[in-house]
């Protein structure tokens, strides 16, 4: 039972990431929780609960004990690969709509790493003369091959947790290029906080990208509006427009388009 952040990723299908999903949120709410209760609640077998929670306290989200579980961090980051899965419908609509709001021609968009930034960059990926930068290394990965994009990607040190590329080398690369539009993924995005993430390191890298774009876009599912985590990529007033869907806090988005912010909202 040991934790074993060194262990390689594997494919997750989006029927186990969303039950993945449902047990982290059932067990950081309580704290400890018994085996026999979340096979109940979740309505799976004891062996598959137990290859779930094997897979989640490899990722450090989590600590089993004997006949049970702990919760290793309530405020801890979903990993990429279950974050993927997690409101796949709503990313997809909010990304084809993002894409919308970007110029036809010859433009430059920075892309930062998230689920739903890498949703907009699979969008993208077919249209022409466009020069996408990032810090992603699933999108630089996916994009590559395309001949109708330029694709740059920053240097830098790679969060395991994030798959994106931090630090003073991502930094310089940011701060080396000026882009029509910068793409931004969060955890969280309110009038308090700003657009937030959980990483202070990351937000440092993401906010060079900010100050480098002439307009800054963020997409965020429902989940992350009102929303505050650790670290700040951006205060409110640098970002333009949010780009969320159906199932976030009205007031939330209120007080958002009242501070000045142009939101999008689509039906998920």
């Amino acid at each position: 039972m040991t934790h074993n952040p060194g262990a390689a990723p594997h494919a997750i299908s989006s029927k186990r990431s969303q039950r993945m999903v449902r047990a982290l949120a059932i067990i950081n709410e309580a704290g400890i929780v018994r085996l026999t209760d979340l096979v109940e609640m979740l309505g799976v077998s004891p062996a598959t609960m137990r290859r779930d929670l094997v897979d989640m306290e490899d990722q450090g989200l989590l600590v089993r004990t004997h006949g049970g579980v702990r919760a290793f961090d309530a405020a801890h980051e979903l990993p990429v690969r279950l974050r993927d899965s997690h409101y796949r419908e709503a990313k997809l609509l909010i990304a084809q709509r993002a894409a919308q709001l970007l110029p036809e021609g010859r433009y430059s968009v920075a892309i930062s790493g998230g689920s739903t930034a890498a949703a907009v960059a699979r969008v993208l990926a077919t249209r022409p003369n466009l020069a996408i930068v990032t810090n992603a290394l699933t999108t630089a990965t996916e994009l590559a091959s395309r001949s109708n994009l330029q694709v740059i990607i920053t240097g830098g040190i790679v969060r395991s947790n994030s798959l994106e590329a931090v630090g003073g080398l991502a930094e310089n690369t940011f701060n080396a290029i000026n882009v029509g539009t910068a793409v931004l993924g969060t955890d969280g995005i309110s009038v308090r906080g700003g657009a937030t993430t959980h990483d202070e390191t990351e937000a440092r890298t993401n906010h060079a990208m900010v100050t480098h774009a002439e307009r800054v876009m963020v997409v965020a599912d429902g989940s992350k509006v009102g929303r505050v985590t650790l670290a700040k990529v951006a205060d409110l007033a640098e970002v333009d427009v949010l780009v969320t869907d159906s199932s976030a806090d009205a007031d939330a988005l209120d007080a958002i388009r009242d501070a000045g912010v142009e939101v999008h909202v689509v039906e998920a």
